[in-house]
């Protein structure tokens, strides 16, 4: 069975489950799926939200708080339950799935929404960003990214709520340390779908070569890919550390997943659930921010002492291999416009 039709298949008995639930007068838990439990009271309406990591990601920690409050700031009228580990399908699938209405929310990664529109491969550049603090100042700000996070209402009936950091990115192989972007060359390294990330993978250097996040493993395992650009959390959560144990500090790109839901669904909350969820949704990227400091510290502990080996690169090198691409994609007024409010947020 295709990842696309299983997640189909998971839907349409997640739909028969909700359908079921409210008949007997009872809605579902808010809280997760497929793991991790749930004790929290149950929500008049539960959304279902599609997450590709595990329950040890600050992104699912953060996003189950942020179902929790959300249901406690309606009385009861919205939840959120959580599902991890790509259980809805990956992030491709989970993107069609909340236009059509299947599924309510999903995290995506900015690779998916500049495949519909280019406007969202600024924050994609690498180099665009300095630091986490800087990037969360620009992708959270109405007043930048406003008319961006409703470019796709119309055409896709999504609409991005914000933004949460992937950190900084680095480059981690299991043939050994890479210095400069000649140590990558005829590297195969796993690179998200997209034109962008495979010409930056290309040009510190390597092989791009697109796959889906959770076929990474099995890939670094059997020497399919040689390696993958991540950052620590992930390289940790996903275990990717065992298999590919040098992970030298590229740091070429600040990532970025956004929340993104159905614009349906948004547009028919009441004002004062709506004002609910913005609210929530303000104290969870916050929250996850500190998460994501605090983690990625654990993260390097113990890669550390699961014997990876951390190295330092040739900054100046990486940074003259990717500053051409800056130029060769801001093609546009808005796209120019953007850069420049990221490059002001950094100063």
């Amino acid at each position: 069975m295709s990842p696309k039709t299983m997640a189909a298949s998971v839907v349409a008995g997640l739909s028969a489950l909700a359908l079921a639930a409210c008949s007997a007068g009872t809605g579902p838990a808010t809280g997760v799926a497929n793991g991790g439990g749930s004790t929290q009271a149950a929500a008049a309406k539960t959304l279902r939200l599609s997450l590709n990591q595990t329950e040890q990601h600050p992104s699912f920690i953060a996003l189950k708080n942020f179902g929790e409050r959300l249901a406690k700031a309606t009385n009861g009228r919205l939840g959120i339950q959580v599902y991890p580990n790509e259980t809805l399908g990956a992030q491709a699938e989970a993107l069609q799935l909340v236009g059509d209405g299947s599924v309510d929310l999903a995290i995506v990664s900015g690779s998916q929404l500049e495949k519909l529109n280019q406007d969202f491969s600024v924050f994609n550049l690498p180099l665009v960003f300095d630091s986490v603090e800087s990037q969360m100042k620009v992708v959270n700000n109405a007043d930048i990214v406003g008319d961006l996070y409703k470019s796709l209402e119309s055409s896709n009936q999504i609409t991005v709520v914000g933004g949460f950091t992937q950190g900084t990115r680095s480059v981690y192989t299991s043939k050994g340390p890479v210095n400069t972007p000649a140590d990558l060359k005829g590297q195969k390294i796993r690179v998200q779908d997209s034109p962008l990330a495979i010409a930056m993978v290309e040009a510190m250097g390597a092989s791009a070569t697109p796959m889906a996040f959770g076929e990474v493993y099995t890939a670094l395992q059997s020497g399919v890919i040689d390696g993958a650009e991540n950052n620590e959390v992930s390289y940790v959560t996903q275990k990717h550390l065992e298999v590919a144990k040098f992970f030298s500090r590229t740091n070429h790109l600040v990532g970025l997943d956004y929340l993104i839901i159905n614009s349906g669904l948004l547009g028919g909350l009441s004002a004062e659930d709506r004002a609910a969820f913005d609210k929530e949704w303000a104290a969870t990227f916050a929250e996850h921010t500190q998460l994501w400091t605090a983690e990625t510290d654990k993260a390097v502990q113990a890669a550390e002492a699961a014997g990876a080996k951390f190295n330092e690169v040739d900054a100046e090198a990486f940074r003259k291999a990717l500053e051409p691409l800056t130029a060769q994609y801001l093609k546009t007024d808005t796209q120019k416009a953007l850069y420049e409010a990221a490059q002001s947020a950094a100063q």
